[in-house]
């Protein structure tokens, strides 16, 4: 779905005049704009949900990602939900985080920043706007229900407000682990729902969350999208899928890094085990000569779903690991910096993902199958996925000047 934005009146001043006349992609139909006007004007009187200097403190962690001297490992939920975003299911999802983040830093002997997908992953792009049963397809909790009824699939700008609310009591659970932890945690989303996002920037800064990224179906160069994030001094993210070209690649790096700085961009491929190692190479080695200091990371969830005969999405565990070998093996002969891995996984005890240690069949999808949108890897599959990687890590040389953050 595309629309021409309408003007977003009481964000700032730049901003509104960046965006002016952009198509938007993604965007969902509000049936009462008053009602959306309102709700924007009420985000925008709200305090920010993280704060400048944390997201000063991620963008000097990314630097030294960028300069190869540490990993980025962000993961989570597909979808966050309203009801199933509870303090235990938050919490396990971090702790899932912070194990798979320790198996990397002893294997590589680098620092790894943890960032989740958490805190405000509650709208989702859709491929078509109706679903097989006919009823407006879900894009997410923070635009409507789940519920497959008609009058749930309407679109209610007030849930927006509900979203907040929700990304705050998940921030504060961050906050709690983090500090019970000693370790550093950071957010992110993607940036899709702009009704949402531009009330929530404040001098310069996206504070809906401290990285935002720009998705395969949203990063059209002169959208509102890439608007957006031109605009933002946070660190912002690419998602790259195996369609993309060397040069379009470059377009998107002259726009959203103009002026080289590691950290800023991070790059993130979504490739697929067959095509990896066909089109990333081109890649990677024109963003390298063309002197962008980017992250690169590895997306292997997105490239490798498909829907079983019962119509359940899946991924096959070894396609997963495919990618990333295969990204990883691309990097190593490039000697370019492999920055880390994007995952979608969950600490709880789901089935929805094939195979891994466990063995996950087809005929158990249904068991615990509770996704909102895609399949993730359930909390033992992604320390499987993360012991792979600490075997690969341990195979590469140790940046000399690699420094502790």
């Amino acid at each position: 779905m595309t629309e021409v934005s309408t003007p977003y009146d009481g964000i700032e001043p730049g901003l509104a005049r960046s965006l002016a006349g952009r198509a938007a992609d993604q965007q969902p139909q509000w049936p009462d704009s008053g009602q959306v006007r309102e709700v924007r004007k009420a985000l925008g009187a709200l305090p920010p949900l993280v704060e400048p200097d944390e997201v000063d403190q991620l963008t000097d962690r990314l630097t030294e990602v960028a300069l190869g001297r540490a990993l980025l490992l962000q993961g989570g939920d597909c979808a966050e939900t309203f009801a199933q975003n509870t303090p235990e299911h938050v919490r396990a999802n971090l702790r899932t985080l912070l194990h798979c983040a320790t198996l990397l830093r002893v294997a590589s002997a680098l620092p790894v920043v943890p960032v989740g997908r958490i805190a405000g992953q509650y709208a989702k792009p859709r491929s078509e706007p109706v679903g097989s049963d006919g009823l407006p397809s879900y894009r997410g909790d923070i635009v409507h229900s789940a519920t497959a009824t008609a009058e749930a699939r309407r679109p209610d700008p007030r849930r927006m407000l509900t979203a907040y609310a929700v990304a705050q009591a998940t921030l504060g659970v961050v906050r709690a682990t983090a500090a019970e932890t000693h370790a550093e945690l950071f957010t992110s989303h993607e940036a899709l729902l702009l009704d949402y996002e531009l009330p929530l920037v404040r001098a310069g800064y996206g504070l809906s969350g401290h990285f935002l990224w720009i998705g395969e179906r949203t990063r059209n160069l002169d959208g509102a999208h890439v608007a957006l994030l031109r605009q933002l001094r946070n660190p912002v993210g690419l998602k790259l899928g195996p369609g993309v070209r060397a040069e379009q690649v470059l377009a998107y790096a002259r726009a959203l890094d103009p002026d080289r700085r590691p950290g800023r961009l991070t790059l993130i491929s979504r490739m697929g085990a067959d095509r990896v190692t066909e089109v990333l190479p081109s890649l990677v080695e024109a963003v390298a000569t063309a002197g962008h200091p980017v992250v690169w990371l590895c997306d292997p969830m997105h490239g490798n779903t498909r829907t079983t005969a019962a119509g359940l999405k899946t991924r096959h565990f070894d396609r997963i690991v495919t990618e990333v070998e295969g990204y990883f093996a691309v990097h190593r002969a490039l000697n370019s910096h492999p920055g880390g891995l994007h995952l979608e996984f969950t600490g709880d005890d789901v089935t929805e993902c094939l195979g891994g240690r466990e063995n996950l069949r087809e005929e158990q999808l249904p068991q615990r199958y509770l996704t909102a949108c895609d399949p993730r890897l359930n909390g033992r599959q992604a320390l499987d996925l993360a012991r792979l990687v600490a075997k690969i890590l341990m195979r590469r040389p140790v940046p000399q000047d690699a420094v502790q953050v």
